[in-house]
């Protein structure tokens, strides 16, 4: 095991003392939970569309090692890599959403999805993380020089992207890219006036929504008022957590989640609130709260800005899918196909969300300079480069 000891100055062992171990070990926890909850909540849809009973299981299996390959892959990565693979990542996801619009797969009134050999690819499911990252670096450049035109350039690929996600239309994936934007613009410290002006924009775009698209209408009434329309699906998601009480029905054994669609993705929050009980989703939330305020944590230990504002707007991408996707379960808000992150069926969804983890894991990685502190002559930066 020398490789790994911590006077070896190789690649792994570098990555393995910097690495924060405590976020990867809740991240891994993730991963086995999103297995076994579609482990028992796929079959029931598969046998639903007369399609072989593990399906979905077989699918998410194939899939499952390459997400976490890539998330490993990317936790190496230093700085300027984690910056160079945002870039690329964004301007391919860019060409695809245009192709998607034109030749993509068009699937309950929405065009998201390109249709490849045994799998569908949602190419904005890629773009989100990386704008993120690159806006955060425009921004980040902009502080560092102040003739860098770097806001401006950021709100360019925010309205480009934004528009092709409303043409597809795809309101929710909208509504979190612009929260995410927004809280990067709040981190930067810039005029607030940017924040306002980016809010009323949100703000105009849901009421546009709101009175040009049937489906959104349609689900904002049912919301504010259950007689105005089918209400099915909640219906049967609150069902679920009745039924499952404090302790659930035992795996496998959830009989409300056999007429929930989607079970496996949309809604498999609820799958796990009945067959394993109060008690285990209010881990599960524990979950993802400690990955969201320890990764939050780690990075008011840096000084530098573009680590602050990439971090800080990937957790609040993270923070608000995983929030959409249990409100929506739980009735708190109106319902949205948004997948839990790690956790739910989708291989697109799977794939991006481990780059993500990879790309804050890399981020937040911590490396030792000589300087002086309140500690001692060493401190710790976080990056991966001496800042």
């Amino acid at each position: 095991m020398s490789m790994f000891s911590r006077t070896s100055q190789s690649l792994f062992a570098r990555w393995w003392w910097t690495i924060d171990r405590g976020l990867l070990a809740m991240i891994m926890a993730l991963y086995i939970i999103g297995t076994v909850m579609i482990a028992t909540a796929s079959p029931a849809v598969a046998l639903r569309i007369d399609a072989p009973e593990y399906l979905f299981l077989i699918k998410h299996f194939i899939l499952l090692i390459p997400s976490i390959g890539a998330m490993l892959v990317i936790s190496l990565f230093d700085i300027k890599n984690i910056r160079r693979g945002a870039l690329i990542v964004f301007g391919g996801s860019l060409l695809l959403l245009v192709y998607t619009l034109v030749f993509g797969m068009e699937i309950k009134g929405a065009q998201r999805w390109i249709h490849l050999p045994g799998f569908s690819l949602q190419p904005s499911e890629f773009a989100k993380p990386a704008f993120i990252v690159v806006v955060a670096w425009f921004i980040a450049r902009q502080k560092e020089t102040t003739d860098f035109p770097g806001f401006k350039i950021a709100a360019a690929c925010y309205a480009v992207l934004a528009l092709l996600l409303v043409l597809q239309p795809d309101m929710g994936m909208t509504f979190v890219v612009t929260a995410s934007f927004m809280a990067v613009i709040f981190l930067a410290g810039l005029p607030f006036r940017y924040v306002v002006m980016l809010l009323g924009g949100a703000i105009a775009l849901c009421v546009i929504a709101y009175f040009s698209l049937s489906h959104v209408q349609s689900r904002v009434d049912r919301f504010l008022n259950p007689e105005s329309g089918d209400t099915y699906q909640i219906e049967k998601s609150l069902a679920a957590f009745k039924e499952g009480g404090i302790l659930g029905a035992g795996p496998g054994q959830g009989e409300v989640k056999l007429r929930i669609p989607d079970a496996h993705a949309d809604f498999i929050f609820s799958v796990a609130a009945e067959e394993f009980g109060l008690i285990f989703i209010m881990i599960l939330v524990a979950l993802y709260a400690y990955i969201i305020v320890r990764c939050f944590n780690r990075i008011m230990d840096s000084d530098n800005m573009f680590v602050i504002l990439s971090v800080g707007g990937l957790l609040t991408m993270f923070a608000l899918q995983t929030f959409v996707h249990m409100g929506s379960s739980l009735n708190i808000l109106p319902t949205k196909g948004m997948t839990l992150p790690l956790i739910s069926y989708g291989g697109s969804s799977l794939l991006s969300m481990s780059m993500v983890m990879g790309m804050v894991l890399a981020l937040t990685r911590k490396q030792s300079k000589r300087g002086v502190s309140q500690g001692g002559i060493s401190i710790k930066s976080i990056g991966g480069e001496k800042l």
